[in-house]
């Protein structure tokens, strides 16, 4: 799982990817890629870090991936870097360029190059299967010959694959094909410190299926530097209830499909991250193999059941609250969960 940031230069990507990560950026130090960790805020996880006072913690993280693409074949850089990530974070240019049309213009200069970036695979693919007898073609390719015209009009059409309309079916028939606008996106406007409003009105204007958020680097990056109660006292100030990169990073671990669970101990309280949708046993192999190839049931009490009966699992165990769960039981986002297994 891994986040991909692009964006034009001088948009401030470097700045958002260190802001949430720590990590400096690949202009700092004149390395061409460079990827960081960053934590997922989370009050559930705060609060059980409260209670159980562990010697150790471990948010859930999302990793980002950051390109410096400068120089004749920018490109290059950013696909041979980040063809392989997850989704892509599109940061767009709100401060230097506080005019609409300007701004979507620079959303769309790299937008239109992933599009064609895919529309060239498209078609070279269906340039090959065109020159190969039907005994040849596998049942896959067979698939691929049959979807592959719609997602050319698709693209042609300017609009990106993930606004195809595919189904799970689709995405299965797709999945030796690296497309990049099949990804998810978030795209964050880094505005001005006087003009917070931009980023609504660029979402406004551009009318996108894809999630938009703004961002204040040059503030955010003064907030990461100070101390967490320095923290909230700034924010308490301008009265923001958190800051904007923590918000971003939340979204970007939802729009992955991600979600975590908890284990939680005097040693250690964990946040396991997980696709949306997985079962006890695989969710068990987050841990460890074994936990997965011996899974007998899970122990789950919910995060709001713990919470409402003090923080006490004896107590949500009284209440009847403590539940034994079998491998057909999808986990939920804040379970609190305790294996058994059997190797």
């Amino acid at each position: 799982m891994e986040m991909g940031i692009i964006g034009l230069p001088a948009s401030g990507k470097s700045t958002l990817f260190e802001i949430m990560t720590g990590v400096k950026g690949g202009l700092s130090h004149a390395e061409t890629v460079v990827r960081g960790q960053a934590s997922v805020p989370d009050d559930r996880f705060d609060k059980l870090v409260e209670i159980y006072k562990p010697a150790k913690v471990s948010p859930a993280k999302v990793p980002f991936v950051d390109v410096h693409a400068v120089g004749e074949h920018p490109w290059d850089a950013i696909r041979q870097n980040l063809s392989g990530t997850d989704g892509l974070l599109h940061v767009i240019d709100g401060f230097s360029l506080p005019d609409i049309p300007l701004a979507l213009d620079a959303y769309r200069k790299l937008e239109d190059e992933l599009v064609l970036s895919d529309l060239l695979i498209i078609e070279k693919k269906l340039e090959r299967l065109s020159k190969m007898s039907k005994k040849a073609i596998s049942a896959q390719e067979a698939a691929q010959n049959d979807l592959l015209p719609r997602l050319k009009d698709c693209l042609e059409a300017g609009d990106p694959l993930r606004r195809a309309g595919l189904s799970a079916s689709d995405i299965f028939t797709l999945r030796s094909f690296s497309f990049w606008t099949i990804k998810p996106e978030l795209v964050v406007i880094n505005v001005a410190e006087d003009n917070p409003a931009f980023a609504d009105a660029f979402a406004s204007e551009a009318k996108l299926n894809d999630p938009v958020m703004g961002i204040c680097c040059k503030i955010e990056a003064e907030l990461a530097g100070l101390e967490p109660a320095e923290q909230k006292e700034f924010l308490s100030s301008m009265g923001i209830a958190e800051p904007a990169f923590g918000r971003i990073i939340r979204a970007a671990f939802s729009l992955l499909g991600r979600m975590s669970f908890f284990t939680v101990g005097e040693d250690e309280v964990k946040a396991w991250v997980i696709p949306t949708g997985t079962k006890a046993p695989k969710a068990a192999g987050a841990i460890h193999n074994d936990f997965e190839r011996g899974f007998i049931k899970a122990e789950v009490m919910s995060y709001d059941d713990f919470t409402a009966h003090g923080g006490s699992q004896a107590q949500v165990k009284a209440a009847g609250r403590l539940r034994l769960e079998g491998k057909e039981y999808v986990v939920a986002d804040g379970d609190i969960i305790t294996f058994r297994f059997n190797v």
